[in-house]
């Protein structure tokens, strides 16, 4: 008799923050962590866009989350870090409060967004993982960099 087992995948997340709230996207879909260095305005861009940096020979443009989400400014800090993150031929560097944790998660643990009203950035979430103690929102990134 052969034994059937249940495959649940792991998914391995990078964790940050926002304000006072913890966001999560895919390590496969993250390049590296840097810190916030002088960044190039370009005129005529989203105000989320802050501009480019030239990192490692490559101009990657810069975007605020927090100016994307509309949540409220915050001065950068010794914490503040760019996620550079690629999805298909797209390469963007995502200004966050603090890059936390690097965290495995069972792809059955994260659960649907729940449907809430008047959220700017409800169009921006692919669900929520529930660990431990922590409530972490997993963003789309594709939603995210439509735009740009």
């Amino acid at each position: 008799m052969s034994e059937v087992t249940d495959i649940v995948e792991d998914l391995k997340l990078i964790v940050f923050q926002l304000v006072d709230k913890e966001y999560a996207i895919p390590v496969n879909q993250v390049r590296s962590i840097e810190k916030l260095e002088h960044i190039t305005r370009v005129p005529r861009t989203a105000s989320y866009v802050k501009g480019v940096i030239n990192l490692r020979g490559v101009v990657t443009p810069i975007i605020d989350l927090r100016c994307r989400f509309d949540l409220p400014f915050g001065e950068p800090t010794e914490s503040t870090r760019v996620i550079i993150v690629g999805l298909e031929d797209k390469e963007v560097g995502l200004i966050v409060d603090a890059a936390n944790d690097v965290l495995d998660v069972s792809t059955d643990s994260i659960e649907p967004s729940p449907e809430v009203v008047g959220v700017v950035e409800a169009e921006y979430i692919g669900g929520v993982v529930k660990q431990d103690k922590r409530l972490l929102t997993l963003l789309h990134l594709d939603k995210i960099l439509l735009s740009i």
